[in-house]
């Protein structure tokens, strides 16, 4: 398909490679034909990569900037761009695309997360303010989710609250390309004895219980992900665990695959927060299309996948003994661990994979773009 059709999407936390956005949903449009454009605010050059043009705005100097200034940046560029659809991710842009709605431009806003349920408001101890933020935030977010020509939400849960504001809302689900990390031919048995952890480092993650559970056996943890600050990373290394630790850093996509086809199982160990109990994590669904058992937080939706696929081991997050208990029984069985991997792929092959998703991206763009 070839179209003169210019689709601009833009961010203002999430890096110019981020996997939704650009590997995902706009490669799979420039794929399609389209003219797509990305801007991304990392202060960077600009580039054209796999036929999308990225543009890089200045980076923000903190939340403060990103969240009041740079925007309007953002709005300047997208103006100049002059697209025909334009497509954006994060909360803070909601005032951007209201007022591309106003110049009469079609908008989709791609909802991640569900905003009142996240971190930043449920760590507050104060039930006053939880509640009072809460309200604000979904009386804010759902005034620009009635106005978009359509949203995007990258789960069922957070398309339940969404599909009573707005009658064309979409659920594209986070799920992994279906070969990027697709695990090589090998023996179950020849792997090493090690699991992984793949992504954000977070306490609410449950970095710190993984790193107890190590104190437990002698099963090593592959950690590809960055620490947000120093006094985590310091506070994690003086657990005993630690010495079972291989901390790779931020790791590119080719290594983590690499991690992966020698680790025994997956980690993703997310602590009962709201905005984590509904979640669909990307990394779970990375650890089962690379052939791994997940070793995965007892939530009851997460519950539901690994009951009806039979690909893993749900524990509780907070408790590094079930969590050493379920490594054991990995490392202990490698013929039903090869089982678990095999049938976490084949979940993966016909159920969880992005080729599902992008058919549905595509057939929204086109009913827009026709409209």
């Amino acid at each position: 398909m070839i179209t003169s059709k210019k689709i601009c999407h833009f961010t203002s936390p999430h890096p110019r490679y981020d996997t939704r956005i650009f590997r995902k949903e706009c490669s799979s449009l420039a794929d399609q034909g389209y003219r797509v454009d990305l801007i991304v605010a990392d202060g960077e050059a600009e580039e054209s990569v796999d036929k999308i043009h990225i543009h890089g705005i200045k980076a923000p100097k903190n939340k403060l900037v990103r969240v009041f200034i740079t925007p309007f940046r953002i709005l300047r560029k997208a103006i100049q761009l002059n697209a025909d659809l334009y497509h954006f991710h994060d909360p803070e842009l909601i005032i951007i695309g209201l007022i591309l709605r106003l110049k009469g431009k079609k908008v989709i806003y791609d909802i991640h997360e569900d905003l009142p349920r996240q971190l930043f408001v449920q760590k507050h101890k104060s039930k006053f303010k939880r509640k009072t933020m809460e309200f604000f935030l979904e009386k804010f977010e759902n005034f620009g989710a009635k106005r978009f020509s359509a949203l995007i939400t990258a789960t069922p849960h957070i398309g339940k609250r969404f599909r009573k504001l707005n009658d064309n809302t979409w659920v594209i689900n986070n799920f992994p390309i279906l070969n990027e990390l697709a695990a090589q031919k090998e023996d179950y048995s020849s792997k090493k004895n090690e699991v992984c952890y793949v992504g954000g480092i977070l306490r609410v993650r449950g970095i710190i219980e993984m790193v107890q559970a190590l104190e437990f056996g002698d099963t090593k943890l592959n950690i590809c992900g960055e620490f947000p600050n120093s006094g985590l990373k310091e506070e994690t290394m003086e657990l005993a665990g630690w010495n079972n630790v291989i901390d790779h850093g931020f790791s590119s996509r080719e290594k983590v695959g690499e991690v992966m086809s020698r680790s025994l199982a997956g980690l993703v160990l997310f602590q009962a927060y709201p905005n984590h109990i509904n979640s669909q994590p990307n990394k779970l669904f990375e650890y089962m299309s690379a052939s791994l058992p997940v070793i995965m937080s007892n939530f009851e939706y997460w519950k539901e996948i690994t009951d009806k696929y039979a690909c893993g081991i749900s524990v509780d997050p907070e408790n590094p003994i079930e969590v050493a208990e379920a490594i054991k029984k990995i490392k202990n069985n490698p013929k039903e661990a090869k089982q678990m991997g095999e049938n976490a792929r084949k979940a993966v092959e016909e159920v969880y994979n992005w080729s599902i998703e992008k058919k549905k991206l595509l057939a929204l763009y086109a009913k827009l773009l026709d409209e």
